[in-house]
């Protein structure tokens, strides 16, 4: 019996075209904003948490301040991938990744409505997820390690997070994201496990190398950096609310516009004249 040519493509080891890739990410949208609210928001804490363990990796490779700064960045980039592969390969909705879903509100498939509940949705869910991962993180003495020099490294990472001026911080969060779609862009290209791990290797890596700004990693960062810097740790008050709320501010709105610049770039080169001709 001859296949199809669908099944064919199926087989095909090669991964998706960019129109494809493109297709896909619209029915992807729908089928997210669809999603029932409880399923949601508990897929959505685990991708704060997954995103947690990868800032956790990022800063115990920190820990060791001898390094050179071109080593920080590099290795510690890829230690911070940890983050978007468990997001990926294990399945989790996270906020940055969900700006994608502007290509199937761009199609007419879903409404603002539905766009924007599951922003909030999954940002909460987000925030409440890498607030779990401070607790375990923090419960289990990671900070502690090599004399204290993690936590130490901790509450820098986030006191150089809330140092810059919010406009900084704001075009941080647009080059971050427009990094971390291209990364989920792959992902959705990818046919196996290991097409999205070495995909996503490259502009995660750079992203953190060059100290773009991440939301949902820093729902992590500042809160964890706060608690130490609290109980003692760097200077007095490198790390506070004002400052947890300073940032985020930022970092969200940087990160929906270059999600947004990401997916409707694609969606108008591959997709726009097709839904117009409907």
């Amino acid at each position: 019996m001859a296949l199809t040519q669908d099944e064919i493509k199926a087989l095909k080891p090669d991964a998706l075209a960019p129109a494809e890739t493109t297709e896909k990410a619209e029915t992807l949208g729908q089928t997210k904003a669809a999603m029932p609210f409880a399923k949601c928001f508990v897929s959505a804490m685990l991708a704060g948490a997954f995103i947690a363990f990868g800032a956790m990796y990022f800063c115990v490779f920190l820990g060791d301040p001898t390094m050179p700064f071109a080593v920080q960045r590099l290795v510690g980039g890829i230690c911070f991938c940890l983050g978007l592969v468990l997001v990926l390969c294990c399945g989790a909705e996270l906020f940055t990744g969900n700006t994608l879903l502007i290509c199937a509100k761009a199609a007419g498939k879903i409404c603002w409505a539905d766009t924007l509940k599951n922003w909030t949705v999954v940002w909460v869910g987000n925030l409440i997820g890498a607030l779990a991962a401070v607790f375990l993180v923090f419960m289990a003495g990671v900070a502690g390690m090599n004399g204290g020099a993690v936590g130490e490294a901790m509450v820098s990472v986030a006191a150089g997070k809330v140092s810059p001026d919010w406009v900084t911080l704001f075009f941080k969060g647009i080059m971050c994201n427009i990094l971390v779609c291209l990364a989920v862009w792959i992902g959705f290209s990818a046919r196996t496990v290991a097409d999205k791990v070495l995909g996503i290797l490259l502009p995660i890596s750079a992203f953190v190398a060059a100290g773009f700004e991440h939301c949902v990693a820093n729902m992590f960062f500042l809160p964890m950096g706060c608690l130490l810097n609290a109980l003692g740790v760097g200077a007095v008050d490198a790390v506070t609310f004002g400052g947890i709320f300073y940032n985020l501010s930022a970092a969200t709105l940087g990160n929906i516009v270059g999600g947004v610049l990401v997916g409707l770039a694609y969606w108008f080169i591959y997709r726009r004249s097709k839904a117009a001709g409907k």
